[in-house]
């Protein structure tokens, strides 16, 4: 049978402001990346998310961005490897620390927003990150984009990696995701989305917007917790993905 894990970006509440709806989609989702603190989290929401995770029985990710909390790391930072690495090395040790509280084991680490799509380009920096992660612990997943340098860096490093597709994003020719800049880089319709992550499940194709196919390899799939349908859509893609003969399970129960 074809087996898919589904993750989702999560504790990105920070003080009084409240983002998403994460108590209610991780009923849906079997893998959480929870914010470190950098992009958005803070230690009372990091801890309370971790709890959430683990009373659903959802593995839990570590989810380190930029430090940009303003831009919500999604803008680019002229950042050098070293400074990956220390980055990823202390967002992997905030949540751990919370984790290990909590009776808790760390399954993945993903990285967030610019950090992550760097890197899916950036050789130097995918190579610093997975380098950061094995040194903390060998047995951790690393999420990247698939097709993508993290990835080959992830291997490299001697870690298990997740190739990751997105349901509400397009793609380009090159396997990398639209800008967020540009009018077409979201899918809004629900039934375009789930339809595109069936293909990339079944098919290992997707369609770019230059009109062509390209090979993608699905082993988990990101949705996104923070829009306003957010949680209907946790729920369609969950029944689509399972009426469609695809189990879903967390990834740290596929190997």
């Amino acid at each position: 049978m074809t087996v898919i894990d589904i993750n989702c970006d999560m504790g990105e509440s920070f003080g009084a402001y409240v983002l998403g709806t994460d108590a209610e989609i991780l009923k849906y989702v079997t893998s959480a990346n929870i914010a470190c603190g950098f992009h958005a989290g803070d230690p009372a929401t990091m801890r309370k998310t971790v709890r959430l995770a683990l009373e659903n029985g959802v593995g839990i990710g570590v989810h380190p961005g930029l430090q940009d909390l303003i831009g919500f790391g999604r803008r680019n930072m002229d950042i050098s490897p070293q400074e990956a690495y220390d980055i990823v090395v202390y967002q992997i040790g905030a949540l751990s620390a919370f984790v290990k509280a909590e009776g808790g084991k760390i399954q993945h680490v993903k990285a967030h927003g610019a950090l992550y799509n760097m890197a899916a380009k950036n050789r130097e920096l995918s190579e610093a990150i997975a380098h950061a992660v094995y040194k903390v612990d060998p047995e951790l997943i690393l999420f990247g984009l698939a097709n993508s340098e993290l990835i080959k860096a992830g291997e490299k490093a001697g870690l298990r990696t997740a190739s990751e597709v997105f349901a509400d994003r397009t793609y380009q020719q090159d396997g990398s995701l639209t800008s967020r800049r540009q009018p077409d880089s979201m899918i809004t319709n629900d039934d375009d989305a789930t339809g595109q992550v069936v293909r990339m499940v079944n098919e290992r194709k997707v369609m770019t917007r230059q009109g062509a196919d390209i090979e993608i390899l699905a082993e988990t799939v990101c949705i996104h917790g923070d829009g306003p349908h957010a949680l209907t859509f946790a729920q369609k893609i969950r029944k689509t993905l399972e009426e469609s003969g695809i189990s879903v399970r967390s990834i740290g129960e596929t190997k």
